[in-house]
């Protein structure tokens, strides 16, 4: 009676709290409700190119400026990303339609200025608004089944068009050796109704933020300057406004607004960003890499456990100890497989700082795969991202000192400040060099001095007591308990063939996981390098779990044969090894480098490899510390499972 009672309470309780969980918003991001006729502010957020990879802000090209101009107080990840949110001059009432507007008098552009404009045009430069925080994006239409012959039909059926949306507008374009401007935005917001009870003002909450640009030579716009208005000339009869960067060049700015009512409610009005038109894609990745992954870890656990217990119950026949002694294999160098390898610290401090970029990226993907990192809260992942990995210097510390006290190692403070400072430092002096490069440029996706001493202070009060704490109690607990006795003396290594050499290993064991996950990456550079939204974090941690779970196997896979051909310096080559996918991610980089992107400009290329480095060394980081614990668990198993006198 008791449990049917408790039961009742819970399931009243779990009533109670369905309202509150209905009501829930990710911090920052709830919706904010507007009656007719108030103002929406529409915000300027930078200027992107995936030619040249550097952000600038929106003011850096003479456009329409207020008296006072206001920067958005932007966050860690926003900083980092090169936004510099800041007011404009457009007039957007909810509601409210403006047929043509001026956003200020006519402007004259100095002989500089046109020089610039035009160079940010051929630089396929665009521009990124938002309102109430959605971001601007423009239509593109497709007719993929269009034959010649039927397409009037075509076109009057909406089925057949296929729909895309490019984030922000295009700065302008390039025809025959001449540069245009798009002076005129037609922007585009959708609205939804809040249903309320009657009698009651309508609340609406804008859902859509589109904008056709169009570029409409000075003299075509009418403008009528005391009533900051203008016409706005038919298609068919109007000119570009051309851009001439060798004279001044007069430019009228204008706007219309026209909002149209929508079905999308608020909860899903980033739908349209985030919709990809290859999910298929994607579950064919995953179906295929788990096959794959599962089919090999069958093939290999079949033929390892096999041959390990037909092995340990070789070594373990006592009539047959002669023979066993005289035969070769994995158990004749028990008494050299635990001693501790060249350069201990070292390597207990790459572990740490792989441990510790291991829980970064699972909590990371986690929490994003729930939505609470959605593009919404601008920047929060990589602030999140760069928190983490801080406050993750906890377990990096711990596991590096009890690897470097199980290495006989004794001095925990030097190790503790290596693992604190190595793998960081690296990192910091690669984007500090890289950085000075873009303030060179001007970009406004150099970060300001200020974040830089905030990151500093970061690492050195946050992050570097932390991996001291760990590394403290990970020194001071029990080293990792080795089954067999090392020998004082060193056995001599045999000769090996050429297929057990570094290179050929990091080749053969690189393949599987790479393959498992090749797809996603394509999709990973895509949102790094041509400004996407990327928010497939489901599919990336399915992929992540598969990536761990093969860089296990061929780690164990690649010890094993290692220790059959009797050579037992396995601590740095396992490191070495399973960390070999990121030799194949440095590939790709440059294929995509050569295949998708039209970088030509050296500053550009330079900013690509520089990060591409950081993320192939995080990557080698983080499969190499996969691999060197599942081999260590599986040799201290194997080695524990044998009778050793």
């Amino acid at each position: 009676m008791s449990s049917k009672t408790q039961e009742t309470w819970w399931a009243l309780l779990l009533m109670a709290s369905l309202p509150v969980v209905r009501t829930f918003y990710v911090p920052g991001v709830a919706p904010r409700d507007f009656h007719e006729g108030d103002t929406v502010d529409l915000k300027a957020v930078k200027l992107t190119s995936s030619r040249t990879q550097l952000p600038y802000e929106y003011y850096s090209l003479p456009f329409c400026k207020p008296d006072s101009v206001f920067y958005k107080g932007e966050n860690l990840g926003e900083v980092l990303r090169g936004d510099r949110i800041v007011n404009t001059l457009y007039n957007v009432e909810m509601n409210k339609d403006r047929k043509c507007e001026m956003v200020c008098n006519k402007k004259k552009l100095s002989i500089e200025e046109s020089k610039l404009v035009a160079e940010r045009v051929q630089e396929e430069y665009y521009v990124h608004l938002i309102a109430d925080n959605l971001p601007v994006a423009t239509r593109l239409e497709f007719y993929p089944n269009r034959e010649a012959g039927v397409e009037e039909e075509q076109q009057k059926k909406d089925s057949a068009k296929d729909v895309q949306f490019e984030h922000g507008y295009r700065l302008g374009f390039v025809d025959g050796n001449k540069f245009y401007l798009h002076n005129h935005l037609s922007l585009i917001l959708y609205f939804h109704r809040e249903k309320l009870e009657e009698q009651e003002v309508h609340n609406y909450r804008v859902v859509r933020f589109e904008v056709i640009p169009q570029s409409v030579k000075v003299e075509d716009l009418k403008a009528v300057e005391k009533e900051m208005t203008c016409t706005l000339p038919e298609a068919s009869g109007s000119a570009p406004q051309e851009i001439d960067p060798t004279k001044e060049n007069e430019v009228l700015f204008t706007y219309s607004v026209h909002w149209e009512e929508s079905e999308v409610k608020w909860a899903s009005r980033w739908d349209t960003y985030l919709t990809m038109s290859d999910v298929q894609i994607h579950w064919f990745s995953i179906v295929n890499s788990v096959v794959v992954v599962f089919f090999l870890s069958g093939i290999l656990s079949m033929i390892i456990i096999r041959t390990l217990r037909k092995d340990i119950a070789n070594y373990n026949r006592e009539d047959d100890i002669e023979d066993t002694m005289e035969e070769s294999g994995w158990k004749n160098v028990h008494g050299d497989v635990f001693r501790p390898p060249q350069y201990p610290m070292i390597l207990s401090s790459l572990l740490g700082s792989g441990i510790q970029l291991f829980c970064m990226i699972l909590i990371v993907i986690f929490v994003a795969m729930l939505g609470m990192l959605s593009p919404s809260s601008r920047g929060a992942l990589m602030t999140t991202a760069c928190f983490l990995f801080m406050f993750m210097g906890v377990f990096g510390g711990y596991f590096a000192g009890r690897l470097y006290r199980t290495l006989k190692g004794h001095r925990w403070r030097k190790g503790a400040f290596c693992t604190a400072t190595l793998y960081p430092a690296v990192v910091f002096g690669i984007c500090f060099i890289l950085n000075c490069f873009i303030w060179g440029e001007h970009s406004s996706g150099a970060v300001p001095f200020t974040t830089m001493l905030a990151l500093l202070c970061m690492w050195f009060g946050i992050s570097m007591p932390l991996v001291y704490l760990g590394y403290y109690f990970g020194f001071r607990k029990q080293p990792y308990d080795n089954p067999v006795r090392t020998n004082q003396i060193p056995r001599q290594v045999p000769e090996q063939r050429w297929y057990m050499n570094k290179f050929v290993g990091i080749l053969m064991a690189g393949i599987l996981p790479f393959g498992a996950m090749f797809i996603e990456l394509f999709f990973i550079f895509s949102a790094i390098w041509e400004n996407q939204f990327y928010y497939l974090f489901g599919f990336l941690f399915l992929v992540f779990i598969i990536l761990v779970v093969s860089c296990s196997q061929i780690s164990i896979v690649m010890v094993y044969f290692q220790l059959c051909a009797e050579d037992y310096r396995w601590w740095w080559r396992t490191f070495l090894v399973s960390g070999g996918s990121a030799f194949y991610v440095l590939i790709y980089a440059v294929f995509y480098f050569i295949n998708k992107l039209d970088i030509v400009e050296f500053i550009p290329s330079l900013l690509y490899f520089g990060y591409t480095a950081l993320m192939v060394l995080s990557f080698w980081l983080l499969t190499g510390t996969i691999g060197f614990y599942a081999a260590y668990m599986f040799i201290r198993k194997i080695y524990a499972a044998v009778k050793i006198d």
